[in-house]
């Protein structure tokens, strides 16, 4: 089925179309436009016109516009799962969740259209701030670009698209190019609300055409990307004055101290930190660092619970592991597994392909930090345990990185737990629960190269509105 490019509220042809196919099965699915640069141009004019409506618009309209639009995803909610792993290869039950959450994003972002508001300023604070009434109000940057990866092509989007909404911007998307099938529909969806024509807009095709466009467009105020570091790196030197917020890669890390219990809950918590959509995960648990005392007893006990994870189609309910992005993914993940084997890595648990799409649930131990299993981003199931015998050492470990997301710590000692929120080197610390641990109204973001900003729909508002300052002279 040919797919088409949304602009100005109207489906459009593409010139050029690449085949999409099924990851768990390689079946062609769709046939997706490749937009131009002059696709990009017109989008981003709809847009900037579409702006000048949005930016007068009432916050109540705006909340009951993205009101409008939960409402069909609640009564799409199965729909929208099954295109999500059928594009993406993500267990059905995982899309579920998914879809789940993205109602829940879209709600808050609902909500937060009615808060946005500024302070009084006392500037009589200050000599010569005398007979002055001063205060502040948050006004729409205008023309969002959001650009979008594949491993949650609904939430991860919502995220982009509610709070420029609620804020009172427009919006060109470019999703990832294997998950095009989810925003597509957000489009339809988007279309029968009351939302002005241009307001949103989608664009499928390459990153190097209209991602790139988009970055150096003159009249595109904001960037919002979730994707790797190098790439958003690279999109940060390009975007010169625009507002830029930066999702981008982790190897995140779990400590688990002396004296903790393992109990069945624990474990059963990082088995899913860790495997969760395959491991396609920003902040999917991929180093676990447990104290020596206990160390035997987590290995066996992780091991266990990991076997029982169930490897199969990712439209099946009972499917806990499916296919990974593309074939590329797994030939990478197993040149890692093996290159860190020859290096002296142990494999506890799986250690090859299930077949040429799937990467069994895996794990290594006996491996040091400069293995790329353990410094570079897996995004795969695959996670290495390294046994510590001083606190410090371990918050030492999960600091050499590049990257600084979210990081867990499981511990029944105050002390430690203060000293980890302290010293660890990331945006988010998780005390007993894993990194992977988010929910949609949190701030969300890391620091190094994990990225700049942050997510969270009140967080992303301001990160989407400029900050005005009025000031009356009585």
């Amino acid at each position: 089925m040919k797919r088409k490019l949304y602009i100005r509220g109207e489906w459009r042809d593409g010139t050029e179309y690449a085949e999409l196919t099924a990851p768990y099965s390689g079946a062609k699915i769709a046939e997706i436009p490749q937009a131009a640069r002059e696709d990009v141009h017109e989008a981003v004019q709809a847009a900037k016109l579409a702006a000048l409506e949005m930016k007068e618009m009432p916050a109540h309209k705006r909340a009951a516009i993205l009101g409008q639009l939960v409402k069909q995803l609640q009564e799409r909610r199965e729909e929208l799962a099954q295109i999500i792993a059928l594009e993406a290869g993500k267990p059905l039950k995982a899309a579920l969740g998914e879809v789940d959450r993205t109602i829940a994003t879209y709600i808050f972002a609902q909500e937060e259209a009615k808060r946005i508001h500024g302070e009084t300023i006392p500037l009589d604070a200050a000599p010569g701030g005398e007979g002055r009434i001063s205060y502040t109000v948050r006004n729409p940057i205008g023309v969002v670009a959001a650009i979008t990866p594949f491993n949650f092509p609904a939430n991860l989007v919502a995220h982009k698209v509610g709070p420029a909404i609620a804020a009172g911007n427009t919006v060109v998307l470019k999703p990832a190019s294997q998950t095009p099938l989810s925003a597509f529909m957000l489009a339809e969806m988007l279309d029968k609300t009351d939302l002005p024509k241009g307001a949103f807009n989608v664009l499928t095709g390459k990153g190097s055409v209209v991602g790139e466009e988009l970055v150096r467009h003159p009249d595109v105020a904001g960037i919002t990307f979730t994707g790797s570091p190098d790439v958003g790196i690279e999109m940060k030197q390009k975007a010169g004055l625009k507002r830029i917020t930066l999702e981008l890669g982790a190897n995140s890390a779990v400590i688990v101290d002396q004296e903790t219990e393992l109990t069945k809950e624990l474990i059963q918590r990082i088995v899913w930190g860790s495997y969760v959509n395959n491991g396609q995960v920003c902040v999917s648990v991929q180093r676990v660092y447990v104290h020596e005392s206990i160390y035997s007893s987590f290995k066996q006990l992780f091991a266990e619970e990991a076997k029982k994870l169930v490897i199969g189609d990712s439209l099946s309910e009972e499917t806990d592991i499916s296919a990974l992005i593309s074939t590329k993914d797994v030939n990478r993940i197993d040149n890692w597994v093996q290159a860190a084997v020859g290096q002296g890595a142990n494999i506890v648990l799986g250690g090859k392909r299930w077949n040429e799409r799937i990467y069994e649930p895996t794990i290594l131990e006996n491996v040091n930090e400069k293995m790329e299993i353990c410094c570079k981003e897996i995004f795969g199931p695959v996670v290495v345990l390294q046994a510590f015998d001083d606190f410090q050492d371990a918050l030492s470990l999960v600091n050499q990185s590049r990257y600084g997301l979210q990081a867990g710590v499981f511990t029944n000692n105050l002390a430690h737990a203060m000293e980890a929120a302290k010293k660890l080197e990331v945006g988010g610390v998780m005390i007993n629960d894993v990194p992977t641990f988010r929910v949609d109204h949190m701030p969300y973001g890391g620091v190094k190269e994990s990225g700049f900003g942050r997510e969270g729909i009140k967080y992303a508002i301001e990160e989407m509105t400029e900050l005005k300052l009025v000031t009356f002279k009585l």
